[in-house]
Parts: structure tokens; sequence; C-alpha cells
């Protein structure tokens, strides 16, 4: 990170007037009794990155070797394959250490959380491409940083290696050795502390953010929340089907993500409403639009329409404002559909009760809401292209001219 200490990015905070930065304790309360440490310390996350990476990934990017790590990764795709030959001797220490599951991770409630994506992976399909997906677009420090890295250049491919991370989680083998998200989360991870060296480095960037340093852990927790706990709650309030071990099953998956990725285990959620309470404090209040934020939401919706010809677009963006609410669809200038909304709005809860079985009626407008369903799917299936799998590669660089 060039010459930019974690001290030295405290002390910029404080230059810049960023309470939050420069104060850890007006910027976090939150106990990690609650966490899956059981600690009962109070540490601030957004002080915290990823000191296990950071430094060995700065060091590849310094010396030119990425390109070579890159190409290497091409052929380590599966959990149990094998590291792959020509790769940094310290990257291959560094892999040995973390390519695996935390000691505690259990093995039967990630098989059950496997079973219960599949059964209700469409709605996994709704709610992480139309609702967290979209509800990136409004995290002001997601934005910024996906769109003056080198990502935010090209969001069609951008968004594949977003929808890949997403489909190998919820795929059914994600962390057996067939499975690819062990080693996915490991490239996600390696590419974060790129992003975290490359980014302070653009005049761009730094001019419109407020942390000196991005993706720290408490960055990483607010995407949880967009994701895990924000499809938890829509799931419960539309009425689907969860039992117990069901819903323990879904929060350990992202438990085990969450450390993957580097996260601290004092501030991952032990429970649901640990989670629930931590969201409210770290996500909610954090939402609003940026320039950069309305630029990829209107990227993103384009990919999806462009999968199914346009014919759902009106439902596409309407379907957005129902589950983010119409203040976040204004926020991102979203086009209303007030035929489309109606039909969202009286036919969805029908559609899901007729899926859940709790209805025997098929409910009007069902073709148009599987057509939407569908298309999402396909998109997320397809990655956003038309291959099958996009691969993660760590950047170089930045967007061009950032």
């Amino acid at each position: 990170m060039q010459n930019l200490t974690r001290r030295g990015a405290l002390t910029l905070g404080a230059a810049l007037g960023l309470a939050a930065v420069a104060d850890p304790a007006k910027a976090w309360a939150w106990s990690s009794a609650n966490s899956i440490a059981a600690t009962n310390t109070v540490t601030d996350p957004w002080s915290v990155w990823d000191d296990d990476t950071d430094p060995l990934v700065a060091s590849l990017l310094d010396a030119g070797q990425i390109p070579a790590v890159n190409t290497a990764f091409q052929s380590w795709i599966n959990n149990g394959d094998a590291l792959p030959s020509g790769l940094p001797a310290n990257l291959v220490t560094y892999l040995q250490q973390f390519n695996k599951l935390p000691s505690w991770a259990d093995t039967t409630k990630l098989a059950n959380a496997a079973k219960f994506n599949k059964r209700v992976s469409f709605y996994l399909f709704m709610l992480y491409g139309l609702g967290s997906g979209i509800m990136s677009t409004v995290i002001p420090r997601e934005a910024r940083n996906v769109y003056y890295s080198a990502g935010g250049s090209d969001m069609k491919t951008r968004a594949a290696k977003t929808f890949t991370y997403g489909y190998d989680l919820s795929a059914a083998d994600a962390f057996l050795p067939t499975g690819h998200f062990i080693t996915t989360s490991n490239k996600t991870r390696l590419t974060h502390a790129a992003v975290r060296h490359l980014l302070p480095q653009s005049a761009k960037w730094r001019s419109v953010t407020d942390n000196a340093i991005p993706i720290s852990n408490g960055d990483i927790l607010i995407t949880f929340h967009s994701l895990g706990t924000f499809v938890h709650r829509k799931l419960k309030s539309w009425g689907v089907r969860m039992s117990a071990t069901e819903e323990a099953a879904y929060l350990h998956q992202w438990q085990v993500a969450l450390h993957l990725l580097g996260v601290r285990d004092e501030f991952i959620p032990a429970t649901w409403a640990a989670a629930d309470d931590q969201s409210n404090y770290v996500l909610t209040p954090l939402l609003a639009p940026t320039p950069e934020g309305i630029d990829l939401a209107n990227t993103l919706l384009n990919l999806v329409a462009q999968v199914d010809g346009g014919l759902t677009r009106g439902l596409q963006r309407e379907f957005a404002r129902y589950v983010l609410s119409d203040k976040i669809g204004d926020w991102l200038k979203l086009p209303r559909d007030y035929v489309a909304r109606g039909l969202l709005d009286v036919g969805w809860p029908a559609y899901v009760a007729f899926q859940e079985g709790l209805s025997p009626i098929i409910p009007s407008g069902f073709n148009l809401m599987d057509q939407l369903v569908r298309g999402v799917a396909m998109l997320f299936l397809n990655n956003g292209t038309s291959a099958s799998y996009t691969p993660i590669t760590i950047p170089t660089g930045n967007r061009a001219g950032a």
C-alpha cells in the first residue's frame, strides 16, 4: 500500500474530519459477545484490514508477479485441486495455511445449507440479483470501490465474477472437494488485498472516498448484511418455509464465508438475532446514493434486461423497488412502471404462496413472473456471460484514468 500504514490511515482519517475512522469508540459499539468468538470485546472493524494477506499481495504486485499467478490460477478451480505449479513460494506458504475450512466449521450444517439453497434457489436468484446486487450500488464505499477499481470499466465481467462467487457458495458441493467455493474465496480474498493496495493510488478515488484504505472488515460485514441478512429477512417476510435447522445452516454457510474472506471471528454474528442487530447498526444508516452507484445500477439492470431481450425490463426495475423500497429506487433514478408494480404488489405474494404450496390457485400473471425469475436465473447461472464460469483474477491496476 505504498507507505500508507494502518496508523497513517487513522491519522489521515482524523485530518479529513472522519470521526468514524478517527474515533473507533464512536464508530463501533457492537460487542463480540454476540459473535462466534464470544469474547465480549469491542473492536472497530473499520480499522481492521487483513494483516495476513495485504503485505503478501503488495509484494507480489510490486514484484510484477500477479500476471503469472493469474495464469497459474486458471487451472486451480476445485476445492480438492492441488495448488498449481508456478506460484511464488510465499504465496504457496500462505495458501497452505488458509486454503481450508476453519476448525469450527460444521460439515453437517454446510450440507444442510446446500439442500436449503437448492430448495429456495429461485428466490435466491431474485434476491441476490435484483435485491442485493442493486443494494450494493447504494452502499457508497462499495459503489465507489467497484467503480474506480479495474472491474468498474467492464461491469459485465465484474458482475460475472460476483455471480461466480454467489453461484459457488450456493452450489450443492460448495464446500466439498468437487466444489469451488474455498478456492473462489481465496482468490477473492487475494483480490481484495490487491484493491487495498491499488485504490489508494487513484486520485479520483481519493477525491470521493471517506476511507483511506478500502475493504476493511467492517466493509465486508456490510456486504454480508446486504446479502445473507437481507435475504434471510425477505424469505421470512414472504412466508417461505424455513425450519430452524435450515435457518441455522444458512447462517453457518455465511459465517464460514466471512471467515474465508479474512473477517475476524469476533465480528461474525453467532445468531440471526445478532446479525439483525449488527445489520441495523452498520448497513441501514449508511445507505445513500452516489453518481458512481447510479451508473453501476443502470449497468447491472441492463445486463438483466439483455437476457430476455428487455421483455421484463419494467418488472425488473419495479422488483428492485419492491424489495428495496421506492426511496432507494428514486435514489437510483429507476424509471417507474406502475402496471408492473401493481402486478408485483398483488401477484408476487400470490406467486410465492403458490410455490410454497400455500395456495392451489395459479396467480394472475404467473407466466410473466416465471419469465422474470428465469431471466434472472439465467444471468446468475451463466455469470452474465456466454460462458458458464468466469475466473476471478487479481487486478494489477485501477480503472483506466482513475
